[in-house]
């Protein structure tokens, strides 16, 4: 038997991403964060992570396009 996994609505990722963000100095680390965070939200914790993850670098890459671009 496969298992297929869930679909997770987008507005559902966004959101416990930003639960974590928004939640980030009350844990020791991401990992801790998002294991409670994806365990309310009944989802895994790893891929949580991978999500705020690539927010972060997502973050930072709109940030330095930014920069440059005033450079300009």
């Amino acid at each position: 038997m496969l298992f297929m996994p869930k679909r997770i609505p987008e507005e559902t990722k966004q959101r416990a991403i930003r639960l974590v963000l928004d939640h980030l100095d009350e844990y020791p680390n991401l990992t801790a964060a998002c294991e409670t965070v994806s365990a309310r939200l009944g989802f895994g914790a790893e891929s949580l992570r991978r999500w705020v993850r690539q927010a972060q670098i997502d973050e930072q890459k709109a940030e330095r396009e930014e920069k440059f671009a005033e450079m300009r």
